[in-house]
């Protein structure tokens, strides 16, 4: 584990670092960028890896060389993963301690001596002068990957000076192929966390292992199952339920969504071949024959409607309880 081929996506990525590895020559310093999970961190460490190791065959690790172990142990001597004790900031004392004291000593073993300094976005103005510092006038050896969800929280001196790469969200179809070969997820379950996760790879994995999230599934399927057969004070308890439980309702609210998608696609198309709740099939072909066009559109238009309302200073369950009867009285 920990090398390039066990990261989906990000191939753009990767092939810059390939290149970087199989010439050796890789720049003094880089800022990956990009969504939380979205394989920053794995991208730094393969790399880091790749350049370190012995005995690579190509452009890949051996993973059996001294220096593979140790990075498999996170132990490599020439691998420095910058610490910060306060959790939101990494001081400048932070900083010149683990890299700009640092960095003058030379690798004690490998070619190339790589500083991984994860959630950049944390250090402070000082702090990154500091970097900065190193980054004006690096040793030949020295390789500095910043890694942060922020750009716009880097100083633009320091961007300048960096090779900036951004990740990208993960095609569907891959994530989800990945999420059943390699996750042993069932089609079905897949596809919702496929959905969900909008090409993050890292939110695809905490969704499938999700107790919280597959209740919620399971209780929002249960509801548009039965919708038609629920009374306004029955849906008034249901809104309530989801707004004193604290409940995530952004993701309630986005199964509504994808599902009354489902059922506008079933209806357009005909066809199950694009459909998210794929084993919903029997349910979603009876909700496409119950609404017309203009209902589904007009719940959409609710849903999102909603979700507004309720990140703004409203009465949460009366626009919970409003969306749920939106969504019932459109039946036909």
């Amino acid at each position: 584990m920990g090398n390039f081929e066990d990261i989906i996506g990000q191939q753009h990525i990767k092939n810059h670092m390939l290149a970087a590895v199989r010439h050796q020559n890789p720049s003094h310093a880089y800022l990956l960028y990009g969504e939380r999970g979205s394989g920053r961190k794995m991208l730094a460490k393969a790399f880091a890896k790749a350049l370190q190791c012995e005995d690579p065959t190509g452009n890949k690790p051996c993973g059996k060389c001294l220096s593979c172990m140790q990075m498999i142990t996170g132990n490599h001597p020439d691998v420095i993963y910058v610490r910060h004790e306060k959790p939101n900031v990494i001081s400048v004392d932070e900083v010149r301690r683990q890299i700009n004291q640092d960095v003058d000593i030379k690798p004690y073993r490998s070619a190339w001596k790589i500083y991984i300094v994860d959630e950049a976005e944390k250090m402070n103005v000082q702090a990154q002068n500091a970097v900065l510092k190193t980054l004006e006038e690096p040793p030949s050896y020295a390789v500095i990957l910043l890694i942060t969800t922020n750009l716009d929280s880097m100083l633009e001196t320091i961007k300048s000076r960096c090779v900036n790469m951004a990740t990208r969200p993960v095609e569907d179809e891959k994530l989800q192929r990945f999420l059943m070969e390699k996750e042993l997820l069932p089609d079905y379950k897949a596809s919702v966390c496929t959905a969900f996760a909008r090409g993050n790879v890292g939110r695809a994995l905490e969704l499938a292992s999700s107790q919280e999230f597959e209740e919620t599934r399971e209780e929002a399927i249960s509801l548009l199952r039965s919708l038609g057969a629920k009374s306004a004070a029955e849906l008034a308890a249901v809104a309530k339920k989801k707004v004193d439980k604290s409940q995530d309702t952004s993701g309630f609210l986005e199964l509504l969504q994808f599902w009354y998608r489902d059922v506008l696609l079933y209806k357009s198309t005909g066809s199950a071949k694009h459909l998210i709740f794929t084993e919903e099939l029997q349910y979603i072909r009876k909700m496409a024959a119950a609404y017309s066009y203009e209902g589904l559109n007009q719940i959409l238009d609710t849903i999102l409607r909603t979700a507004d309302r309720l990140s703004g200073n409203v009465n949460a369950e009366l626009s919970m309880e409003w969306l749920l009867l939106t969504c019932r009285d459109h039946l036909m």
